[in-house]
């Protein structure tokens, strides 16, 4: 297969024609608007939850829904189900949804990622409905998936088709799918699916779905994402558990030692005081405390953490997270030293600094500061690039343009403080392409949290708003 061309940033839109394609667009978009969320809740009722203690034919009956899906768009000459391996092992990565229509008369080809898969849902009684039975409260569509991105498969799925409704047997634009089976278990094949299916995944410009919008009356373009280290971490003090009356306050125990090396992550203010993690200056809209007391449910009297304004806190600086300990539970306490515990942790890390290089910093800091000659140890680790958009491409005016017509607003530039690793190994094994972070939520979807929920609003709107960036990239002249 030949390779894609790079798309020149000169030569201007016929614009009356694109306007008058985008209001056809909107149109069709609103006609397709209830197969669409009938679609999409068939999609969440399929518990396709990657992680390796759930069942693996679930996420595989997700990718079967999905490719007929993409199968009955009836545009692509390729539509196959997929599995890569897993680093040098004969372990398969989760099945993906791959598929592709070559670009004609020199139009540009463009790459759309979703993923299918999803978190656990976690205890039912924290879900104010069913996790995989989606419900219709107000304007907010809820269940696990329901957003995050199973939203986004089908703004993919139904942009494209009113696309087709539109332009029909005119459509020239290059369109390749790629609907990620395990992008909430790391992407653990993400490198070896990109290297062997590379010439049906190649493209001028991709666009990932998978992100927040500023609100639900203000669309946005993510171009900043922190990257992550992960890992844990073990503490251990004695070779064997011992009386806590008989020994206590001669010899430390291995909760007394991890809790005051932990401490020694943060400052007093809350920030993360690792020598060798890095920050990077970014331009952050105004957001108040106020703001994040409501989107985040801190409770009365409980301070916000760090120093800079609250967006370049979960932006643009570290953080340090302990998401999990292996200890006795409260329940099971006994009157003993305990010998060893181990923590999960989870570092953010600023876009511009190298994943590897803040490893070494956690490594060394944790390593120096272990307390009462404590033994440590790290393993199980895990990393993830940070990504920085460079906003000056033609991919990202047209993406930009195309927002403000289905939301009739101008978009925001934001940054997440979640990340998306994979993105890095795009630009990698893409480095030509230029890459578009969008997505289908909005502050209040909870995604990864109980009663996750989907705004349908904001769903017409990125649905409009991916058909208008496909029709314009449609109408661009070739070199």
């Amino acid at each position: 297969m030949s390779q894609t061309r790079p798309v020149p940033s000169s030569g201007p839109h016929p614009d009356a024609d694109v306007a008058s394609v985008v209001e056809r667009l909107r149109a069709a978009v609103e006609a397709g608007f209830p197969s669409t969320v009938a679609d999409l809740t068939d999609l969440v009722r399929i518990p396709s939850v990657s992680w390796a203690a759930f069942d693996p034919e679930h996420v595989a009956r997700s990718a079967d829904a999905v490719a007929e899906l993409v199968r009955g768009l009836g545009i692509f000459e390729v539509v196959d189900i997929r599995r890569a391996p897993i680093g040098d092992g004969d372990e398969l990565g989760q099945p993906a949804v791959i598929a592709r229509r070559a670009a004609r008369n020199g139009r540009p080809t463009v790459l759309l990622y979703a993923h299918h898969d999803v978190q656990p849902p976690g205890r039912d009684e924290d879900w104010d409905s069913t996790p995989f039975e989606p419900t219709l409260r107000g304007d907010r569509l809820y269940g696990r998936g329901a957003a995050d991105d199973k939203a986004g498969v089908m703004a993919h799925v139904a942009a494209i088709r009113a696309l087709v409704d539109v332009l029909g047997d005119d459509l020239d634009l290059g369109i390749a799918l790629f609907i990620e089976g395990e992008e909430e278990f790391g992407s653990r094949s993400f490198s070896a699916f990109l290297r062997e299916n590379r010439e049906l995944l190649e493209a001028d410009a991709i666009v990932v779905a998978d992100s927040n919008n500023w609100d639900v009356d203000t669309p946005a373009l993510t171009v900043a994402l922190r990257g992550n280290v992960t890992f844990r971490l073990t503490v251990s003090t004695l070779a064997h558990a011992s009386h806590s009356g008989m020994f206590g306050g001669a010899v430390p125990d291995a909760m007394l030692a991890a809790i005051r090396l932990l401490a020694t992550l943060h400052d007093e203010d809350g920030a993360v005081a690792v020598a060798g993690l890095t920050s990077t200056e970014l331009d952050t809209p105004p957001y108040d405390e106020a703001q994040l007391r409501a989107e985040t449910g801190l409770l009365d009297g409980v301070t916000p953490i760090g120093r800079g304004t609250i967006l370049s806190r979960i932006w643009a600086q570290p953080s340090i997270t302990v998401t999990g300990i292996d200890a006795p539970t409260v329940a099971n306490a006994s009157n003993t030293l305990i010998p060893r515990v181990a923590v999960r942790v989870s570092a953010r890390i600023a876009p511009g600094q190298d994943a590897g290089a803040a490893l070494d910093a956690l490594r060394a800091h944790l390593l120096a500061n272990a307390p009462f000659g404590a033994r440590v140890e790290i393993d199980d680790v895990d990393t993830g690039q940070p990504f920085l958009v460079d906003t000056t491409g033609w991919a990202v005016a047209e993406a930009k343009s195309a927002m403000a017509e289905a939301w009739g607003v101008d978009p925001v530039d934001i940054g997440v403080g979640g990340s998306i690793p994979f993105i890095a190994e795009l630009v990698e094994e893409f480095p030509r392409a230029q890459i578009l972070v969008t997505g289908v939520e909005d502050p209040d979807s909870r995604a990864h949290s109980p009663n996750e929920s989907l705004h349908l609003g904001v769903f017409r709107r990125a649905v409009l708003a991916e058909a208008a960036l496909l029709a314009r990239l449609q109408a661009r002249d070739g070199e």
